[in-house]
C-alpha cells in the first residue's frame, strides 16, 4: 500500500451482516458531533493507510487486528476539510468477539447494528454511508 500523502482512513468491521459503530462525542469543535461513525481517523507520521485504520481501531475499540483481515479497500478523493485523499477499508470478521471491544477515550459509546440500519440513520456521517453503499454495490454484498 502506498505511503503517499493521505488524510486518514476508516475501517468497517463486519460480522454476520452487522457492523461496529461509534457515537462521536457531542462537542461543537468537531465534525459531525453526536453522529454515528466508523473506527478510524487521521494519519500519524508516515504510517500507511492500513496502519492508520488498524491503529485507530485499536485506540478506539481496543481491537488488535492484522492487515490480512482487510478484504476491500478504496481510496476516495474528498472535497471536505480533510487534507488529501482518505482510505476506506472493509473487514469481514465472522468470529468477532464483541466482549473484546473496549471503548477508548473518544466517543460516547459503541454499538453493533445491521448494515441497512446504519445506512438509514439520519445521524450517521453521510460520507461513510455513501462509501459503504459503494462497497455493497461493487461486491454484491448488499
Amino acid at each position: 500500500m502506498t505511503t503517499e500523502s493521505f488524510a486518514g482512513a476508516k475501517l468497517v468491521l463486519l460480522s454476520h451482516g452487522k457492523l461496529i459503530t461509534i457515537l462521536r462525542d457531542n462537542k461543537p469543535d468537531i465534525l459531525f458531533p453526536a453522529h454515528w461513525d466508523l473506527p478510524g481517523g487521521g494519519r500519524e507520521g508516515d504510517e500507511t493507510p492500513e496502519e492508520c485504520a488498524l491503529r485507530e481501531t485499536r485506540e478506539e475499540l481496543g481491537l488488535r487486528l492484522s492487515a490480512d483481515v482487510i478484504g476491500w479497500r478504496r481510496e476516495f478523493q474528498t472535497n471536505g476539510p480533510e487534507r488529501g485523499p482518505v482510505w476506506f477499508f472493509v473487514a469481514d470478521l465472522p468470529d468477532l468477539d464483541l466482549n473484546r471491544i473496549r471503548l477508548g477515550n473518544e466517543g460516547q459509546c459503541w454499538r453493533q447494528m445491521r448494515v441497512d440500519q446504519f445506512l438509514r440513520l439520519s445521524d450517521a456521517v453521510p460520507s461513510l454511508q455513501a462509501r459503504l453503499r459503494i462497497y455493497l454495490d461493487e461486491t454484491g454484498a448488499g
